[in-house]
This record gives structure tokens, sequence and C-alpha cells, in this order.
């Protein structure tokens, strides 16, 4: 049985694996695809087909998995239809877009930041707030490894906005931007960028489409010990506990699910359709994110928008 029936805008590489989960989910899927590739992924998928925003049917919600520096347009083409908006990160690449469509749609636009439903996150999400280590001293992210697979934005708009949302929802929070340096020369796109955000908790952050190693990884820094996900696909958290500077340490694993956090944030959004409760990051917690970058880019003296 069908539950709703969402209208997807964009099927491209990373499209067809929502188009994939909204069908597991039972929804009904109509994709706006441009390209004959999206046509014929789209149609793959099990979504029926439609050319342009006008053909579209009447739908429960939208998401939108366009480009990123197509998002700002195509989210203001599609808020007049009055249904809940599902977009992917980052909300946008340039913050005063960000501002104004978040002024007109501010309580039925949503991010798609799926980190935040990273059952590792969430698991470092507990521990911070429940104090087993101790208060939290800080958070420190690593992305990087090499190259930029999209060719509508930098590295910085790309990789950054999953940093600061797992910050988020970590802390609760996204700190206010202190430092940072970027990679870079003028006349290029950046390469990578490294950040530093508030005080007290911190936030280093680091990307980079230069690395000669993929790393994805997460340390919870607290006064009692480190909590650690050491990759987007571990099936646990490492916590290490004892005293600092010593070799005496205890060490645990504590196990998390391994299911896929794009899965976990579209069933999200589709329980919200049906009158649940909304979708992780707000329009207002992802303009937070697109001003934090904004900010980031500044410190750095990196052109303020990536398209």
């Amino acid at each position: 049985m069908e539950r709703h029936h969402v209208g997807l805008i964009g099927c491209g590489n990373w499209g067809r694996h929502i188009l994939r989960d909204l069908v597991t989910l039972g929804c009904k899927v109509t994709a706006v695809a441009r390209s004959e590739a999206s046509r014929q992924r789209a149609a793959e998928g099990g979504a029926d087909v439609v050319p342009d925003l006008g053909n579209l049917p009447a739908v429960d919600g939208v998401v939108v998995a366009t480009p990123s520096a197509t998002h700002a347009a195509v989210v203001e083409a599609v808020l007049p239809l009055g249904v809940p908006v599902f977009v992917e990160k980052p909300l946008t690449v340039d913050l005063a877009d960000a501002e104004r469509i978040v002024r007109a749609a501010p309580d039925r636009l949503f991010v798609m930041d799926k980190w935040r439903y990273h059952p590792g996150v969430e698991a470092l999400a507990e521990i911070a707030r429940s104090g087993e280590l101790g208060p939290v001293i800080g958070l420190r992210t690593t992305r990087v490894g090499w190259g930029n697979p999209h060719d509508d934005t930098d590295v910085v708009w790309h990789l950054t906005p999953h940093d600061l949302a797992i910050a988020l929802e970590i802390l609760g929070c996204i700190p206010e931007p202190r430092f940072a340096v970027a990679v870079w020369h003028a006349g290029a796109w950046p390469h990578g960028l490294l950040g530093v955000l508030g005080d007290g908790p911190w936030v280093v952050t680091e990307i980079s489409a230069r690395s000669v190693e993929r790393r994805r990884v997460v340390v919870l820094h607290c006064r009692d010990g480190v909590a650690v996900l050491a990759d987007g696909y571990a099936d646990h958290v490492l916590i290490r506990r004892g005293p600092h500077g010593t070799g005496e340490a205890e060490e645990e694993r504590r196990a998390i699910s391994t299911e896929l956090p794009l899965y976990r944030e579209l069933a999200a959004f589709v329980r919200h359709l049906e009158g649940g409760p909304p979708p992780k990051s707000s329009a207002a917690e992802g303009l937070a994110n697109v001003r934090a970058i904004a900010a980031l880019r500044s410190l750095a003296g990196l052109p303020a928008s990536g398209d």
C-alpha cells in the first residue's frame, strides 16, 4: 500500500539512492528529471517521470536533490506547492539566498543533514548529554580525501555542512566561528579548510580534497575520556576512559546500528508527512549552518559563495 506521493526534484548519482529509499518506504514518487541519464535512472528506480515542475502532479511533499548551486532557485520554485520540502545539504551556497528562502518558509523547509541520523553520531550525542565521560571539552572532525566529485561548487560548501551538522547534533548548537585557514590560491577553488569554532566547548573541523588518505573521523573530547567514531561505516563507537597523559586506559567498543543514515532521515520525513514530528535540521538550523560556513570562508579569505 502506497503511503504518500513525493516529488523528487533531480535524480542524479545521489538522487537515485533517495528514490530507492523512498520506494522502499512505500512512497509513490514522481521525479522531475531533465537529462536523459536522470530520466533513465528515475524510470529504472520505479518513479513516474516528468520533464519539469510545471508537469508535477499534486504531491504530499518534495525532496530536492539537485546540484547545490541550484538549491535556492529550485526551493523557491517548489515552495508555492505549499507542502513540506526536504532539501539536500547545504541549504544554499550563498548566505543571502538562504536568508531569503528561510523567511519564505520557516516551518515547512528542512535540510537533509544525514549525519545527524548516523547511529554513531547519535551515540556520541548521548555520551555528551549524559555526562558519563564528564563535561565536554571539544569536538574534532576530520573529513578528507582526494578530489571533489561536484562541478557546481567547491569542497568547502560540499563537505563542511556535514561536520557542522555533526556539531549541532552532539553539542546542540553550531559554535561561533573563531579562526579558519584554507588551502587555496587566487583564481581557483579551495582544496580544503581548517576551522575553529567556539571555546567552551570548541569545535575543530578539517576538510580536504587534497589528502592521499580518505578519513571520516569524529572525536568527542571530554574531561574523563574520549569517544570516537572512526569511520562512517563503523559498527561501534570506541570509548577510552582513564587518566590523561598515562598509558592506563579502560577501553569499550559500544555497538551501534549499521542502518544507513539516508534511509533514516527519509523515514523521518515520511513520518512527518503522516502527521509526525518534523525531521531534524529545520530551516533555521540550515541557515545557521550556511551562516557559519560563510563566516569561516571570510576568516580564511575565501570568496563568499562557492558557485
